[in-house]
């Protein structure tokens, strides 16, 4: 039976793609002032500037491939169980080929249905605009993003599959947005523990930390991996 490799993924993984790192300017994210268009208030004040925000996310989005991060990961799956585990809205895993993707923030590709969270809707590429008046299905519909003040649904089965895992890796964040740096504390005992980041964070005891970026570190990782098998 495979090991079960899980790999919780920040805005590090992205970057190679062209992606901004979401808050890399100081409360800014694409010089828009981040609560403005990431929060719950920020809709409900302005949900016309919320739209427009991630209307172009996703023209962004669409403008960019999987870098050879994303395409490693896949690769992974030829002799491991990989779960992948992200806090970024994209979806470049997906793109790349990776079959378990667990979005923890939402997906910049879909919108659902402000009435009825259980209604969400995939835009394809040449839909990609979305305003209030929006409506599908007879439903108004919001971007599916979890906004800062909003729960997050997702944490608890990220949990369950962080605590079932044999490896466990994080790539490409800072460790500091929670619930997402939680998860750390849901792996078992003795689980061994891998940190790819240019600018590690730091990190518990036992975790060993690979200073690079998101494809280089994956390699090294491979290297790793490899020899403990």
């Amino acid at each position: 039976m495979k090991k079960k490799l899980v790999i919780s993924t920040g805005a590090g993984m992205s970057v190679e793609s062209g992606i901004s790192t979401f808050r890399d300017a100081g409360g800014l994210w694409e010089n828009y002032p981040v609560m403005d268009v990431c929060s719950a208030d920020g809709f409900a004040r302005n949900p016309s500037l919320v739209h427009k925000f991630y209307n172009e996310r996703r023209h962004q989005l669409v403008s960019v491939e999987p870098n050879a991060g994303h395409r490693a990961l896949v690769d992974l799956e030829k002799d491991y169980d990989v779960y992948v585990i992200t806090q970024n809205v994209d979806d470049l895993h997906e793109r790349a080929g990776s079959k378990n993707v667990l979005h923890l923030h939402g997906e910049l590709m879909k919108v659902r249905a402000i009435d009825d969270d259980s209604k969400v809707y995939q835009l394809e590429p040449g839909e990609l605009d979305t305003t209030p008046d929006t409506v599908i299905d007879g439903h108004h519909v919001r971007p599916h993003i979890v906004f800062f003040q909003e729960a997050v649904p997702n944490f608890e089965p990220a949990t369950q599959i962080a605590h079932e895992a044999d490896i466990f890796v994080i790539i490409g964040t800072s460790l500091v947005v929670y619930p997402a740096a939680a998860l750390l504390q849901y792996v078992k005992p003795g689980t061994p523990i891998y940190y790819i980041d240019p600018k590690p964070a730091a990190v518990p005891p036992g975790v060993t930390v690979i200073p690079l970026g998101a494809s280089a570190g994956i390699e090294r990782l491979k290297e790793l991996l490899k020899a403990q098998d």
